[in-house]
């Protein structure tokens, strides 16, 4: 089963995504199998990462902005703005696409996991998500 997802992203930011995908996991009727999730955007990206404590989201998001500041004067693609280049060092540094197992008809994360999209612009937008399901 294939389905493509709509997300707006408010901004940036993290913004928890598991109800849509679980939702994908239950339409497909599958015991057993592998959910695979595709970002199809080079400025935001998909991370699995703590859902109980939004402390840990917060502290992320932090980190890679230090780590990749904006307005860096390397930086020549800058025609979108200074949080063009960024977004996509940012994207690059996490992931595009997830593979999550599908057990007893349920997606096989942890206990604390969560599937959050990773939006690295200011003003966000529109994201579109490929879900795959199969054996």
């Amino acid at each position: 089963m294939n389905e493509c997802i709509q997300v707006r992203a408010p901004g940036q930011g993290l913004q928890e995504i598991t109800a849509l995908i679980k939702d994908c996991v239950s339409r497909a009727n599958l015991r057993e199998g592998l959910c695979t999730v595709f970002l199809q955007h080079t400025s935001a990206s998909l991370i699995i990462q703590e859902n109980a404590d939004p402390s840990a989201c917060r502290d992320l998001e932090s980190w890679l902005c230090r780590l990749v500041p904006e307005s860096d004067p390397i930086y020549t693609h800058t025609h979108e703005g200074p949080d063009d280049m960024p977004s996509h060092i940012k994207a690059a540094l996490t992931c595009s696409h997830l593979s999550i197992p599908i057990v007893s008809g349920r997606l096989g994360l942890g206990t604390w996991q969560g599937i959050f999209l990773w939006e690295h612009r200011h003003r966000g937008g529109n994201r579109s998500l490929l879900v795959h399901i199969g054996e």
